[in-house]
């Protein structure tokens, strides 16, 4: 079979290597605009369990990738300058590129070279691939050529974020919620590497226009959030790396694939970054259509309908979770109108898969606080 990669970030290397570590006649090819070094951001974050999938499947890149990881069993979130902490909602991150790194060794290691460096402009390009997997992000060449046939829509929350970096490793996932002159600022925190850390801040649209972060440049922007943030960044600066402000794309496909092209990754289903599952959906979309071109060896159409009729469900779960995360950041200027402590339950419950008693299990200490301060009200 030959198969044709467009990206390699995270969606795009792993199906190479799982194509090709199954059928070693595979010929697969992975093109990426980017050099093989370029990256985005700064750490990703996984939830505490999101990378189990890989211990009995692939252990071997489960052991690539462990040693890397960071990882905590508590969030805290910090409002009107207190700190709540909300036991038993683990995470674990790990730096962008390194996981990049580990994940194009993993793809060498079975027989695949991306080519970097090489824009498609057209799918023409990629010749007579049995196979278009468009693994090419939220501004996918792939999900626009058929745009039409998969159903594809992009609209975009209106809260604006950027991402940072920072020479501070914070012990747990933080949301950090400030109140000032400008408007409402949110930033989102957490370790990636022993001494680093990502920092998105998050700020409402009017939040954004009177700050005027429209009409400056990154270097400014990020000098600005650092003194907004300052005490909790111990007066450090905040590093950048295309760090410019945008809307989060909700990206959705009513169909996932057309002929003889799929879509993975964020180029099918963009996640809200507030829950921590992007990377680990983009990895288990290549997973579950490895699985189905194995099952369905030689019969492309069978394989992709297996694909979608298999994932569409567990996608959507998930999805769902994001939806209802990114629609409680929208209005997080609302919530802090909240005393801390309710802020919190807000928060930890805006998914709307947790209730009091499922989170009495799971965050005790929480709970307990919360209902000690409830009851001297």
């Amino acid at each position: 079979m030959r198969i044709a990669i467009l990206g390699a970030g995270p969606a795009g290397l792993y199906l190479a290597y799982l194509v090709k570590r199954r059928d070693a006649g595979a010929e697969v090819r992975v093109y990426e605009q980017n050099p093989a070094d370029a990256t985005f951001g700064f750490g990703v974050v996984f939830s505490d369990r999101a990378l189990e999938f890989l211990t009995e499947g692939d252990p071997e890149t489960f052991a690539a990738i462990a040693p890397h990881l960071q990882s905590w069993t508590d969030i805290a979130l910090v409002h009107r300058g207190e700190r709540i902490r909300v036991d038993g909602v683990g995470f674990a991150a790990i730096g962008r590129l390194q996981l990049l790194q580990i994940l194009q060794a993993r793809a060498r290691s079975a027989g695949v070279e991306p080519r970097y460096r090489h824009a498609v402009a057209d799918l023409g390009e990629v010749g007579d691939a049995d196979l278009i997997v468009g693994a090419d992000g939220v501004n996918s060449l792939v999900r626009r050529s058929f745009a039409s046939q998969f159903g594809a829509t992009t609209t975009y929350l209106t809260n604006r974020f950027a991402w940072f970096g920072v020479a501070k490793p914070f012990d747990t996932l933080t949301q950090t919620f400030r109140a000032t002159d400008l408007g409402a600022f949110n930033a989102h925190h957490y370790r990636y590497a022993p001494a680093m850390s990502t920092f998105i801040v998050e700020v409402t649209e009017a939040t954004f226009a009177r700050a005027g972060f429209d009409r400056i440049d990154e270097a400014a922007s990020a000098a600005a959030c650092a003194r907004v943030f300052a005490a909790d960044l111990d007066g450090r600066p905040l590093a950048t790396n295309h760090s410019v402000w945008r809307q989060f794309p909700v990206v959705r496909n009513a169909r996932w694939s057309f002929d003889r092209a799929v879509l993975i990754g964020d180029a099918l289903h963009t996640a809200h970054f507030s829950i921590g599952s992007g990377t680990r959906l983009a990895m288990e979309d290549a997973i579950a259509l490895d699985k189905a071109l194995a099952a369905h060896p030689g019969d492309v159409a069978a394989a992709l309908a297996a694909f979608e009729t298999a994932r569409r469900p567990i996608v959507e779960k998930l999805v769902a979770a994001a939806n209802a995360s990114g629609a409680w950041y929208e209005r997080f200027a609302d919530h802090m109108a909240l005393a801390p402590v309710d802020f919190a339950m807000s928060y930890v419950t805006r998914s709307e898969r947790i209730d009091l008693e499922r989170l009495r299990r799971s965050s005790p200490r929480f709970v307990a606080r919360y209902e000690q301060e409830r009851g001297d009200d």
